[in-house]
């Protein structure tokens, strides 16, 4: 399976929402990567990834999204995980990253 990925910059909220589905894995880690740093730098707004369709996650994955955190918190800006399944939740709980990155839903 592959990672498809849809983005939405909400003014409102000043907020970008990113939806992945599929499987975030070290075959299309680079893909995610590459969306994520290229509006981190050009909106510096607030990220939130919307995991609800998102089957599986490798510590590849993982690896982006603390990247993407880092780079967000420098700029005081923040991420967030919204509405991940249970498997993708257990990974952020088994990694201690659940205590370090919001988790939504």
């Amino acid at each position: 399976m592959s990672l498809n990925i849809n983005s939405d910059y909400k003014n409102d909220s000043n907020s970008w929402i990113v939806k992945i589905s599929g499987e975030l894995d070290v075959s299309c880690a680079d893909d995610l990567k590459k969306e994520l740093d290229s509006n981190i730098d050009n909106k510096l707004s607030n990220v939130k990834i919307d995991m609800s369709n998102l089957q599986y996650i490798d510590s590849t994955g993982i690896g982006v999204i603390i990247g993407a955190m880092k780079k967000l918190r420098k700029e005081k800006k923040d991420i967030s995980i919204l509405n991940a399944k249970d498997n993708v939740k257990k990974i952020f709980k088994i990694t201690g990253l659940d205590q370090i990155i919001r988790m939504e839903g």
